[in-house]
């Protein structure tokens, strides 16, 4: 049977339309069940902080609960490769960092592709580290510094939290951008470091905020310098890197991603929805004690961001000659 024209374009434009009712019904619907949230670390850490914080928010305004899954181990590599393999629908989620823009040149065989397994969804916050040394240091600023690791070659040296970890591939930046000498310590985790630093086993630091801040209130450890472009709220006195090395910029950032292939619209409903909570005055507040300051970013802006520093971290591992612990 031949359909009169006008009929024909009619049902056409009707299947045309039907991808899309599809995609808003879907979107209205999610989530219809509890969704996992991996955190490719232990309980307590920042990573696992944050990802309990935002999951409260989203099971709040959802109505279903946002489960959080800590799965450590691998430096972050088994808990990614976790979701790297979950279903693309939405209901598995991944704690984000720094750590895996870093992973991508740090590990030689991964069996994924960062940047192209895993969707990004949403930023959470952009935090800095502190260079900071012990009281025993002669240098009172980053030039300073700079003369006396010069004039003591061999004999600096700088903590870590572990290999490729962020206070390493900072402090590797710093050596990079200034040509200085400082021997890198790795550490299994940043307490045991932090406690050589205060005890002056250990020089020089690039510490996160939150670790040090109270330290540096007490006068047990010297910040010389903060690590992000710009000066903290929190420490308004102390300048940054950058001012004195110009170009000097690292910062960890936080958000959230799924397995490539999440639909679009499921991934925009969950942004808006973390962006919903980084604009609310009381996460902010809280999310500001943590040390950091809101990266409310969308899809495509996180993704974005995530490349840049992939490519930036690159350069740093592949100058440091860094390799897993």
């Amino acid at each position: 049977m031949k359909l009169p024209r006008r009929q024909f374009l009619h049902l056409a434009a009707g299947a045309a339309a039907l991808p899309a009712v599809l995609r808003i019904a879907r979107a209205q619907t999610y989530p219809t069940r509890p969704v996992r949230v991996v955190v490719a670390a232990t309980a307590g850490g920042p990573n696992d902080i944050l990802a309990r914080l935002i999951g409260q928010w989203l099971s709040e305004r959802f109505g279903q609960p946002f489960v959080i899954e800590n799965r450590p181990g691998g430096g972050s590599n088994i808990g990614t490769e976790t979701v790297v393999r979950a279903a693309p629908d939405g209901y598995t989620l991944l704690a984000i960092s720094t750590v895996n823009a870093v992973n991508a040149t740090l590990y030689d065989k991964l069996s994924f592709n960062f940047i192209r397994d895993i969707a990004p969804v949403a930023g959470i916050i952009r935090a800095s580290n502190v260079m900071a040394v012990h009281p025993a240091v002669p240098a009172k600023t980053v030039p300073e510094f700079i003369a006396y690791a010069k004039a003591n070659p061999g004999k600096v040296n700088m903590a870590s939290s572990g290999n490729g970890t962020t206070p390493h591939v900072a402090g590797e930046l710093f050596k990079m951008m200034t040509g200085v000498n400082m021997v890198h310590v790795p550490y299994r985790g940043g307490a045991p470091a932090l406690a050589d630093l205060l005890g002056g086993q250990v020089q020089v630091m690039f510490v996160t905020t939150p670790a040090s801040i109270e330290y540096i209130r007490a006068g047990k450890l010297r910040p010389l310098a903060v690590t992000t472009e710009t000066r903290l709220d929190a420490l308004p006195d102390i300048p940054t890197v950058g001012e004195f090395v110009p170009g000097y910029e690292t910062s960890v950032w936080y958000g959230v991603g799924a397995p490539k292939n999440t639909p679009a619209d499921i991934i925009d409903k969950i942004n808006k929805e973390i962006n919903s909570a980084l604009a609310d005055p009381k996460m902010k507040a809280r999310l500001a004690d943590l040390g950091g300051t809101v990266l409310a970013l969308s899809p495509s802006d996180f993704g974005r961001l995530i490349v840049d520093e992939t490519e930036k971290w690159a350069k740093v591992v592949k100058f440091s000659g860094a390799r897993p612990d």
